[in-house]
This record gives C-alpha cells, sequence and structure tokens, in this order.
C-alpha cells in the first residue's frame, strides 16, 4: 500500500470517528467513547421520572468528583466547562447570572436533579419531586417550588432559581 493511499484510507476512515456537534465524548484517547446525546436523551426519557432523578443525581455528583480531584468542587464555571467539554451541553449564562441548560441535555427531571447537585446542593434531589406528586400533593408542590424555583428565562433551556451564579463567581 502506498503512503497516498494510506492517508487516503486513514482519512475515510476519520469522518466516522470525529466528534460530532450533538455527540458527548471522553475527555483522553484511551476510553474514547461518541455517544450521540439525542440518543442518550432518549435512553433517558424511557425511564421513569423517579430513575431520571437517580441518573441525575449520580451524574451530578460524577462531575463533583471530578472537580474535587481536581480541586475545585465550589468552582462552578469549573464544573460547567468541563460539562462544556464533554458535550453535555453548551455553557450558557444569561445577563443576569442564571445559567441555562439546554432542554436538549436531557428530559425536565434529569436535568433538575443533575444541576441540583452540581450546584453544590447539600443533599441528593428529592425523589418524591416528580410530576405525579406535584400535580396531588400540595405540600410536596410547595416544598418543590421553594426549593427548585424553577424560572421560565427561555422557552429553549431550563433554568433555576438554585441555578444563578453570585456576583464573586462570574469572571
Amino acid at each position: 500500500m502506498s503512503k497516498a493511499d494510506f492517508i487516503r484510507n486513514y482519512l475515510e476512515l476519520s469522518k466516522y470517528i470525529i466528534k460530532q456537534k450533538g455527540s458527548i465524548k471522553s475527555l483522553n484517547d484511551r476510553d474514547f467513547i461518541i455517544i450521540k446525546r439525542s440518543y442518550l436523551r432518549k435512553l433517558i426519557e424511557n425511564e421513569s421520572e423517579e430513575e431520571q432523578i437517580k441518573l441525575g443525581n449520580k451524574l451530578g455528583n460524577f462531575i463533583n468528583d471530578i472537580a474535587r480531584i481536581n480541586g475545585k468542587l465550589e468552582d462552578i464555571e469549573y464544573k460547567l466547562d468541563f460539562c462544556d467539554n464533554l458535550g453535555f451541553f453548551t455553557k450558557f449564562i444569561d445577563d443576569e447570572n442564571y445559567i441555562l441548560l439546554s432542554k436538549k441535555f436531557g428530559p425536565k427531571r434529569f436535568v433538575e436533579a443533575f444541576s441540583w447537585r452540581i450546584f453544590n446542593q447539600p443533599t441528593d434531589f428529592n425523589s418524591d419531586w416528580v410530576s405525579s406528586k406535584i400535580d396531588t400533593q400540595s405540600k410536596i408542590r410547595t416544598a418543590y417550588n421553594n426549593k427548585v424555583s424553577p424560572i421560565e428565562r427561555s422557552s429553549s433551556h431550563y433554568s433555576f432559581e438554585f441555578a444563578k451564579l453570585l456576583e464573586s463567581e462570574t469572571g
């Protein structure tokens, strides 16, 4: 095989392993993985809200563990950049310092639980905060609205009162 043929074959194969905009990837080449974000979202959407919350808590804890190892547990900007580099979602902070998380990242309960954990909330996201209980039980609805405080900042993003950067955290 000639050098030119080798390069042509390599370039042809590389079309299939280059990270695409809508994919999630690992940070090192030894554990190279590409998952279509839409496929991951569909897998999560097929789970019950309780399972979505568990998955969101686990993924948020994972991001916190990586930040802790690097001595950046309290650094929200670091965690957002890390999530952006992994391809989870694009870091987006509005003019009032609310962090907006793309709805393409996953279903609402999953994103709530994930963001709850990366914003260093002391406990896991409450597994009672599922739609069926929020809609029918006023005590749970009140607790959910007081603690999570979902707010409408954008039709294509989730945002929460607890997911707001303080002036001292902005760079």
